[in-house]
């Protein structure tokens, strides 16, 4: 077993740039303590975030941020806007966290081998149907107990660590 001084070793002695590789997408947030938790796991797996600019998300992202060094964020000023040029662009996929018919079951979500969005709905209605269209594919957590759903940050962070290829 490694112990807690080799595992820090082997992490960044410093904050990642922009990789663009990996992209968390809550494009319709509901809750802020959700996004710093999110902003958390993106840094941990090398991804940035990707946000709207609604006016109370910059705060919830200071008062959810406990990082020591600032965190690759995307500002989005046009959700569907910034989604459709995401899916336009030959080399990324886009891929939703949403129970759809022909979803994929997390456990056979294959890592990002290219720049991947990996976007988020709202906590309660999910991706709106208007941007169900702009998705390469869809990815579905499976679940055992009568919740329909997981919260955006624990959704998110199970697709990313997915994504990253950590597990």
């Amino acid at each position: 077993m490694r112990t807690p001084r080799e595992l820090r070793r082997q992490r960044r002695g410093r904050t990642h740039s922009c990789w663009d590789h990996l992209i968390a997408a809550p494009l319709w947030p509901l809750h802020g303590a959700n996004l710093g938790t999110l902003l958390r796991t993106c840094d941990a797996v090398g991804a940035c975030l990707a946000v709207p600019r609604f006016p109370w998300v910059p705060d919830a992202l200071e008062r959810g941020n406990t990082l020591r060094r600032r965190a690759c964020v995307h500002w989005v000023n046009d959700p569907l806007g910034w989604l459709q040029r995401a899916r336009d662009d030959p080399g990324t996929r886009v891929v939703g966290v949403e129970l759809a018919d022909e979803a994929v079951r997390l456990a056979d979500l294959p890592a990002a081998r290219t720049r991947t969005v990996a976007v988020l709905g709202h906590e309660q209605h999910g991706i709106p149907a208007e941007a169900l269209d702009l998705l390469d594919e869809a990815v579905e957590i499976p679940m055992v107990g009568d919740g329909s759903s997981l919260n955006v940050a624990v959704a998110g962070s199970l697709v990313l660590y997915k994504l990253a290829g950590l597990l």
